[in-house]
């Protein structure tokens, strides 16, 4: 995206969020994928911003670095004394003198905010030349919240805030979003004037419009289409409803596209998923990070995936994945468990109570039942015998184990690594493979079996278990 010189972004994420109860920073709370801070950063960014500040304060270090690892682009502003917005956005400005035309500032805690409506509102105010220009909400319910005033003829007056609005003003449902656009020069000369001297001890940022109108400068008010992307939360209990209403805009927009969700109430898809055409989604199936389903694909009931990928026409059930790749055509569950490092070719199938980690998979290979395949590569066509172990750890380091195409491991096997079974193979039931097997051999590790005659007669007298034998022997009295 091609960069505009003449715009500058300043988030505001310095506020502790007391009633968040929490030793996380109120804008690094995640939903559906992203930080809330996070969402934020993403609708700003088509705006193509020379510089865009964050201004840090409480929980700094762990925001600046959270910024590092997920926006590198973003540059945190340190706001050491939380001293109001208005405060906030210059600290912000003296990190960045040579910002000139518009100036966008923006709360780190409305995770819902669009994208479009970011664009239109700068639009709207570039187009009229606005000093300043306020996103403003129709919503249900205004208690709490500053109001926009307007004069007769539906032009912008000012922001009253609800502890002083007067009783018709009250009655507004048109509120201040806490969303903005302003002409840079225009903003550090009203910043520079602000003033403390109110309940709070804070430099308001909404003193700013009071100011340009004073001064006669043009100020706009832009309505956001959906009240909903204004939101923002204090509490768990609001964040619990941003995540509600962000997981049916998700989910809407994907069954819009193609994918079928048999319960969108209980799918939960992060915005980093990408799905194709004709994908279902059964319910309660939950789809993290960079998670990616190909056409044609089936996940769930009860399936989480994360960071994984899985490919066309695969059937993924009652399975929990993360950092694997699952080919087209495969079956995987009910109840398996897919470590990092799983790799699955076309129609592989894994069973149930099936774990694999670091394992790669042949095409067409089955590990059906019970079993763990760590630190290993499996072949082609290839079947792992049920309760099947890979013995990957010798207490100090891991190992790798080596099963070749089209082998038939027997059920009860160990296969102790480093070790490798050839191509064609075969190893018998029960046992521990220490040596490699040959291709095309048996790998026969067990003791020879002996049955002690008439032991249960002789240790287990009058038992039922007596008894039976003797009856299968005829000995039984009449």
């Amino acid at each position: 995206m091609s960069q505009n010189p003449a715009r500058t972004v300043v988030v505001l994420a310095a506020g502790e969020g007391k009633r968040m109860k929490s030793s996380l920073p109120k804008v690094l709370h995640p939903l559906l994928g992203r930080s809330l801070v996070g969402h934020v950063l993403a609708a700003a960014e088509p705006l193509g911003a020379a510089r865009l500040l964050v201004v840090v304060g409480h929980g700094a270090e762990q925001v600046t670095a959270h910024l590092a690892e997920t926006a590198p682009a973003a540059e945190p502003v340190l706001q050491a004394e939380q001293n109001g917005t208005g405060h906030a956005v210059r600290m912000a400005l003296q990190a960045a003198p040579e910002a000139t035309g518009t100036v966008v500032v923006l709360n780190g805690d409305v995770p819902l905010l669009r994208p479009d409506t970011l664009a239109d509102l700068v639009a709207a105010h570039e187009a009229a030349g606005n000093a300043a220009t306020v996103l403003t909400a129709e919503v249900p319910d205004p208690n709490g919240l500053g109001r926009i005033v307007r004069d007769d003829a539906g032009r912008f007056a000012a922001i009253v805030e609800h502890r002083d609005a007067k009783r018709e003003q009250l009655a507004v449902r048109e509120i201040n979003a806490g969303i903005y656009a302003f002409d840079a020069a225009l903003l550090r000369e009203a910043l520079g004037k602000l003033s403390s001297d109110n309940d709070q001890g804070e430099e308001y940022l909404t003193d700013v419009f009071g100011a340009c109108v004073a001064a006669g400068h043009g100020v706009g008010a832009f309505v956001a289409p959906d009240h909903t992307e204004t939101l923002g939360c204090n509490d768990r209990a609001e964040l619990a409803a941003l995540r509600a209403l962000l997981r049916d805009r998700v989910n809407g927009a994907w069954m819009r596209a193609g994918v079928t969700m048999l319960d969108p109430a209980t799918t939960w898809v992060d915005v980093t998923v990408s799905l194709e055409r004709d994908v279902t989604l059964h319910p309660n199936t939950h789809l993290q990070g960079g998670t990616s389903i190909a056409e044609g694909a089936q996940v769930g009931p009860d399936t989480t995936l994360i960071d994984t990928g899985v490919g066309a026409g695969a059937v993924v059930v009652r399975a929990h994945a993360t950092g694997a790749e699952i080919g087209p055509e495969c079956s995987v569950g009910p109840y398996a468990y897919l470590r990092p490092g799983s790799r699955l070719a076309r129609k592989v199938k894994i069973g149930t109570y099936v774990e694999t980690k670091n394992a790669t998979v042949g095409a067409g290979s089955k590990i059906p039942h019970l079993s763990y395949v760590g630190d290993a590569t499996i072949g082609e066509g290839t079947n792992i015998g049920a309760a099947t172990v890979f013995v990957n750890y010798d207490g100090v380091a891991k190992h790798h184990t080596v099963i070749g195409d089209h082998a038939r491991t027997g059920a009860d096997n160990m296969f102790v690594a480093p070790v490798t079974v050839g191509d064609g193979a075969y190893t018998a039931a029960g046992s521990v493979i220490i040596k490699d097997v040959p291709p095309g051999a048996l790998g026969v590790a067990r003791g020879q079996q002996r049955n002690i005659e008439d032991w249960v007669q002789r240790r287990r007298p009058g038992s039922a278990a007596a008894e039976a034998a003797a009856k299968a022997r005829g000995d039984a009295p009449e």
